[in-house]
């Protein structure tokens, strides 16, 4: 029997998605923002997702009705569509500029998807955010993997490194079930774990 040559398997085989990358600086999410200054949608959007680490598929799902009258430091209760789980989205100070600007612009009904599509009746689709996010971070010249994910792994990634939030506390606004998951989806590499032991004690 011939044996087939083997092939080495250097990623992801056929079909298999890819992971996306969070935006690691907040420099370049900066800049992103002040690009998106004259788009109050996508603006918003951006915002949104990486203020609160919700999925993509929940924020293309709210309604104006369920932010238009919302203040700063208003919470919005809402329900997962992939897991079924309740969760929350926060309206801070930085939302809540960009929300006010946003709804200034277009001056929606409350029945309105917050994130409508341009071709009309109905919300943009997560294909669509992953499309505008490759978009925003090619734009600005970032290496890397982006995508409709990579809002909600901002989100975790920046408050792991910029406010040192305890894995525990962003594995629990994920709902994941244990902070190794955490971990592996925002990101941690053996380079940072190898780094810890340059710390030294005693």
């Amino acid at each position: 029997m011939k044996l087939k040559k083997y092939k080495p398997h250097n990623g992801p085989g056929k079909g298999v998605k890819k992971a996306s990358n969070p935006i690691q600086k907040l420099k370049d999410i900066r800049l992103i923002m002040k690009m998106l200054e004259d788009k109050p949608r996508d603006h918003l959007l951006f915002t949104l997702g990486i203020n609160n680490g919700i999925r993509a598929g929940d924020l293309v799902k709210l309604k104006v009705l369920d932010v238009a009258y919302a203040a700063p430091g208003d919470s919005i209760n809402i329900v997962e569509r992939k897991t079924g789980k309740k969760n929350i989205i926060k309206i801070n100070k930085i939302v809540f500029k960009s929300l006010s600007n946003y709804l200034d612009h277009v001056n929606p009904n409350d029945d309105d998807f917050l994130f409508p599509s341009r071709k009309g009746g109905g919300h943009i689709l997560v294909t669509a955010v992953t499309r505008m996010i490759k978009t925003w971070t090619k734009e600005i010249n970032l290496k890397g993997r982006y995508g409709a994910h990579t809002l909600r792994k901002t989100w975790g990634y920046i408050q792991r490194v910029e406010y040192g939030t305890p894995f525990e506390i962003i594995c629990k606004r994920y709902l994941h079930t244990n902070p190794a998951v955490t971990m592996r989806y925002i990101g941690v590499n053996d380079k940072e774990v190898e780094d810890v032991l340059d710390f030294e004690i005693g």
